[in-house]
């Protein structure tokens, strides 16, 4: 038999399980994430292409959505929104174009999943499919796809984020990983108000961008969330810190740490409720200054937008948080 013909056939064959599968799941409305996740996995059996990579993607496409002024209507379970001359090709004088013949022509990334004639990327096959040829097209290591992520994106921090949210999602084989709870836990003291944007002298005139929880020395700090250890060590203003990404592209900080969790590294996935650290007064000077002030937890929340990365108020996240995480705890005790 002829490969492309093979090929065809194997495509057409998961297709039509795909939305048979997809057809069945909305009827029972089943979880969105539960069908994107099929999806991505079909993606994977038909190019080799990691799930967790276009689960990330797509992840990140949502995040950056989010907070977007005038956001993009989505109409279908995937967020990944390809430019129209990326779809249909630069050089293409119709960037609305669905015609797979000219969009090849022209060198275009728009491919017909479906079998319908058209290569729509409003259409969830269509666009999964399309984008899994792309980041295919040096190959399936995370080098290869790394480097098609910046072809794509143009922005390495943006090549950073995906690469670890598809690191979270391949540990624990969901993309449902929402959960967060306080970094202190009960039933050590602690005290907080909400302190972000007020000044600060030490090493220049600056504002301070978190919120201060004041705890005893040695005090547990627990990661608030799913996500990838991106920076550990010192920092003249923050002492020891540690700065965490989740799967909605906020990065979190935690500073003036005594110290690290043993065998903690840079490059961990870490869980809502996971110690990596204890309180201390670590910073304003040079590695292992202490003591300049209380012991206390700064905890910082910043966002990425696709362009910037800027710090905002946690402390409605925290407080938030605290209630969640103290109400889990009654649940559990009336168990």
């Amino acid at each position: 038999m002829n490969k492309k013909w093979i090929s065809s056939l194997c495509l057409g064959i998961l297709l039509i399980s795909t939305c048979s599968f997809l057809d069945s799941a909305h009827a029972k409305n089943e979880n969105p994430d539960m069908l994107r996740k099929h999806m991505f996995e079909t993606m994977q059996n038909l190019t080799g292409i990691p799930w967790y990579y276009l689960a990330a993607m797509n992840q990140y496409e949502k995040n950056v959505a989010r907070l977007a002024k005038n956001k993009p209507k989505q109409t279908g379970l995937i967020s990944i929104q390809v430019p129209s001359y990326l779809w249909a090709g630069k050089a293409n004088p119709y960037l609305d174009d669905m015609k797979p013949a000219s969009i090849h022509f022209f060198s275009g990334m728009g491919k017909d999943a479906n079998g319908d004639g058209l290569a729509n990327r409003q259409d969830d096959l269509d666009l999964l499919y399309s984008v899994s040829l792309y980041l295919l097209k040096q190959g399936t290591t995370e080098t290869n796809i790394r480097e098609q992520l910046w072809q794509y994106y143009q922005h390495p921090i943006t090549v950073d984020i995906i690469t670890h949210i598809a690191k979270i999602f391949l540990k624990y084989n969901r993309i449902d990983l929402d959960e967060y709870t306080f970094p202190i836990p009960r039933p050590y003291s602690y005290s907080y108000r909400d302190t972000w944007g007020a000044g600060r002298g030490w090493g220049g005139r600056r504002i301070h961008e978190g919120t201060d929880i004041f705890a005893g020395y040695g005090t547990p700090v627990l990661s608030t969330c799913y996500g990838y250890v991106e920076l550990m060590g010192w920092n003249r203003f923050g002492g020891w810190r540690i700065g965490i990404r989740d799967i909605h592209n906020n990065y979190h900080y935690f500073a003036h740490l005594a110290g690290f969790r043993k065998g903690l590294k840079q490059g961990d996935i870490v869980k809502p409720g996971e110690r990596i650290g204890t309180v201390g007064s670590t910073g304003y000077g040079p590695p292992g200054t202490a003591g300049k002030f209380p012991p206390h937890l700064h905890y910082g929340l910043y966002k990425f937008n696709g362009r910037n990365t800027y710090s905002i108020d946690p402390y409605p996240s925290l407080k938030k948080w605290e209630r969640q995480t103290l109400k889990k705890k009654k649940g559990n005790q009336l168990k």
